[in-house]
């Protein structure tokens, strides 16, 4: 018996430094974490006007997380404001801000993620309307997305085509899988290598994926190149409002990690891919620091890499879970989290 109990805690002991090598070893094989850069997504007038509605990150807004090994980058942006017009032509000059955007990035070796900020839905004859209604199709976001991957494609640096941030409270007759399928079929009639990220229903919600999110496991992509993400915020209503106290909020330390365990493992079940693309906390009360460092060490743990929400250069200092692209001054608390999971190379 006690020759047993010593060869049980042997192979305990090789059991643990194998899952702490393997933990070691997704932090540094080109799997980085990072931070969304928004501000292409801002103003609620669509277009609107550049630089007074809404603007873009530059190479300025990428040197503070570069230095700091947060080297993804993901770019949210609108559809409104690169076609204007259902089926048109790409505007060229947000489209030329935007690669101007990445080739900064690529000169640092940060890959830049595309995001689709529309919530499956766009302005248009004057309504926000669904994809699927008031005549705008399925074939016209589709055509969209082929149309930008023709502009992307041949950038080293492109991480993925994010399809559409937050699918949320679609109608049956407007479903996201059909919208995710058509998308990724027009995307691969002219970009075969890109990785595709595909977002969850219910607000990417990475708690309700098993309920809402489950059938994109039968998406199908020629390419077999498929990320499927979701997002996770602590506060009770997982919204990302931190509006209460983090006991009225119900934080603990590991709520993130019960939050996010449903998508973690039902990629494992399938054998997919996975990213959270947005989480973050208030820096109003250091127990969610906890709960931040504890969410990256089980995503880390598990090969899943995300983007911090989030930086750029129009963010107010008192916005919630938010770090302005940093000026200078008082750093933010958040950040000596972040960086516990820089790239390393």
């Amino acid at each position: 018996m006690k020759r047993l109990k010593i060869v049980l805690f042997v192979l305990g002991i090789l059991l643990w430094n194998g899952c702490s090598t393997k933990t070691e070893e997704n932090r540094k094989k080109g799997e980085p974490f990072g931070v969304n850069l928004a501000c292409g997504d801002f103003g609620g007038v669509f277009p609107g006007e550049y630089d007074k509605h809404y603007t873009y990150p530059t190479a300025s807004d990428l040197a503070y997380w570069h230095g700091k090994g947060l080297n993804l980058i993901r770019l949210p942006f609108k559809w409104e404001r690169l076609q204007y017009e259902l089926g048109g032509e790409l505007n060229q000059h947000d489209l030329t801000k935007m690669k101007e955007f990445i080739a900064a990035a690529s000169k640092l070796g940060m890959p830049v993620m595309l995001d689709l900020h529309n919530y499956c839905r766009r302005y248009h004859n004057g309504e926000y309307t669904i994809i699927g209604h008031n005549g705008i199709t399925n074939e016209h976001y589709a055509g969209f997305w082929k149309k930008l991957a023709i502009e992307f494609k041949d950038f080293d640096n492109l991480y993925g085509y994010g399809l559409m941030n937050e699918p949320h409270d679609l109608p049956e007759d407007a479903p996201w899988f059909a919208m995710a399928q058509i998308a990724i079929d027009s995307i691969r009639t002219v970009d075969m290598k890109t990785p595709i990220l595909v977002g969850g229903d219910s607000w990417s919600s990475a708690k309700r994926w098993l309920a809402y999110s489950d059938n994109l496991k039968n998406l199908k992509d020629p390419a077999n190149n498929l990320i499927f993400e979701a997002h996770c915020y602590f506060d009770d209503d997982n919204s990302g409002t931190y509006k209460y106290s983090y006991e009225e909020e119900k934080g603990t330390p590991n709520k993130g990690i019960e939050l996010v365990s449903p998508f973690v493992n039902w990629l494992k079940e399938n054998g997919f891919r996975g990213f959270i693309g947005e989480y973050g906390i208030p820096e109003n009360d250091s127990r969610w620091e906890v709960t931040l460092d504890n969410f990256l060490n089980y995503l880390s743990e598990n090969g899943i890499n995300g983007a911090y929400w989030a930086s750029g250069p129009w963010w107010p200092d008192h916005a919630a879970m938010t770090i302005p692209t940093y000026k200078g001054g008082e750093e933010k608390p958040q950040v000596k989290i972040l960086e516990k999971y820089k790239e390393t190379k």
